[in-house]
Order: structure tokens, then sequence, then C-alpha cells
């Protein structure tokens, strides 16, 4: 075992890349952290403790792990490159409350991690530096899941961290502003220089803070549908949201008909964009069009 000195040091990183002869592949979007003080601000951003699970998503050669390890009662890191296997033993040696996952976090079967690892918990965060390609999945999968997850805290491109904190009539402001603070209230916690990366990535960085929501602000008659119509008022940004609807539900005289009886009742004017509604509003619009029993046309949304 190599001496234990931090692994996110320069030297160490280095150090561990040429033991394994590994090089950040770039089809997994891998950037190595070579700064102890960004990690230990990120456990912060986690308020982790030892009565914290840690589910950590892709700990690469356990940089972090290492940290959130310190700091944590447990941590299981789900883990999909195999290279990084024999890595994350070595580097992880001293912590006997890690357990690394061989698994897709994407294709896992949450609910049995859970059963397994995390029923106990009185405190769950979720922790991850994201390959930024696939950083809107990851999130939904557990958003979505029935983990009861308290927060997560998550490092990604600075773009998309500031989408998922947006407020509407923003340019940043979307459907997945919506799907996101639907669960949980969102803060960009600070920006992570490029600097700290081998190898430097071409965007910035951001750590995202997301915190379940106590008494979820919105209830809704149907998820599916109040999503789908959140993502339907953006498909085309420029355009009314009345456009967006008629595009979504259809053009029939009856549907027309029904949309507009449904806009009139939740009070928004058809000519207002998606972008300016607020989470409310789009909640209220999806049970008045929920309650006329009307249908997307389209599977896409």
């Amino acid at each position: 075992m190599t001496d234990h000195k931090d692994i996110a040091t320069p030297k160490r990183t280095m150090e561990i890349l040429k033991q394994y002869d590994l090089a950040a592949k770039k089809s997994l979007g891998q950037n190595f952290i070579i700064d102890t003080n960004i990690l230990e601000n990120i456990v912060s951003a986690g308020d982790v403790t030892k009565d914290t699970t840690v589910i950590e998503v892709g700990p690469g050669i356990g940089a972090l792990t290492e940290q959130l390890a310190k700091k944590a009662g447990k941590v299981i890191a789900f883990e999909i490159d195999e290279r990084l296997l024999p890595v994350l033993e070595d580097t992880l040696s001293p912590y006997s409350n890690v357990t690394i996952l061989h698994q897709d976090v994407l294709k896992a079967n949450l609910e049995e991690v859970y059963e397994t690892y995390l029923k106990e918990a009185k405190d769950i965060v979720m922790v991850a530096n994201l390959p930024y390609y696939i950083t809107t999945p990851i999130i939904m999968r557990f958003l979505e899941s029935s983990l009861p997850i308290d927060r997560m805290v998550l490092m990604m491109q600075k773009e998309v961290a500031n989408r998922l904190s947006a407020s509407p009539s923003t340019k940043a402001y979307g459907s997945l502003s919506i799907a996101v603070q639907y669960y949980m209230k969102a803060e960009v916690a600070f920006i992570v220089p490029k600097t700290v990366f081998v190898p430097q990535p071409n965007v910035e960085s951001a750590i995202i803070r997301l915190t379940r929501l106590e008494d979820k602000k919105l209830v809704v008659k149907n998820e599916e549908l109040f999503f789908a119509i959140a993502r339907a008022a953006f498909v085309q940004r420029r355009k009314t949201l009345w456009n967006n609807m008629v595009n979504a539900f259809g053009k029939e005289p009856e549907v027309k008909e029904q949309l507009e009886a449904a806009l009139n009742e939740a009070g928004i004017d058809p000519k207002r964009r998606g972008e300016t509604l607020s989470l409310n509003e789009f909640a209220v619009l999806s049970d008045t069009i929920s309650a006329r029993g009307l249908e997307l046309k389209s599977d896409n949304l």
C-alpha cells in the first residue's frame, strides 16, 4: 500500500495515475481534482457528520471519497469503470467505512441498495463529481426514486448548475429548473476553478446544493402530466405558451377550446411565454388540463 497522504495533491494524483497506467477516460468525462481544499468545501456543503451515510457517484481514484470517509459514518460509492476498482481498493484501504459498488448507477436497483446499505441511515446525502454529459439523468434518477435523500451536493458544469437553480423569467430557467425545484431547494454553493483539475476541463464547474423540501410546496394531481407540460412549454422558448400547448395537445377545435378554458380557469394569459410561469402556475395549469382529460399527442415529452 502507498504511504498514506491525501490523494488530491498534484504529486500523489500523478503517482497513482502512473502506477496504474491510467489516463482520464474522455468517454466517461473523467477529470481528477488535485486540490484538497475544494474537496473539503464539498464535504462541508453537504453538512456531512458521523450520522451521515453518503452515496457517492463516480469516486474516480478516491480523492473525494477519502475526504467524505473522514467525516461520514458510511460511504457507498458507485463506480462504473472497472480499471478504477484496484486503485480504489488501494487508495481507500485506510477507511473501513467505505463500500465500492461496481455498478452503473443508472441501471442499479436502488431499492435493493437501500435495503442493504441505507435502511438504518439517519441522514442520507448524495455526493457526486458528475461527468457533464450524464448530469441530468443521474439527478433525475435519484429524485424520482423512493430513496429518502436529504441533500445532494453535486459538481457539474456551471451552466447546468445555473439552470437547476434558476428563477422564472431568467434565461437559464427551463423545464430542468422545474423538475429539480419540484423536489428540492436548489442553490449554487460555489464555483470551482478549472485549474484544480487534471486534465483541465474546457468549461467552468460549480457545486450545487439541493436540499429536500420538508413540506413539498406543490402537490399535483398528475406528476407525469405536470412535468410533460413544463417540458412542452419550453420546446420553442420564444413562442407563446399557447403555441407550445397547441403543439403538444393538438390543433383540433375541441382541443383548443378545452385548452383555452383550462388556461382561463388557471388565470394564465395564453400570450405569456413558458419561462414567465412559476412552479405554482405550472401546477395549477397542469391540474386544470388534467381535470379536462386532455392527453398529450406527443410521446417525446
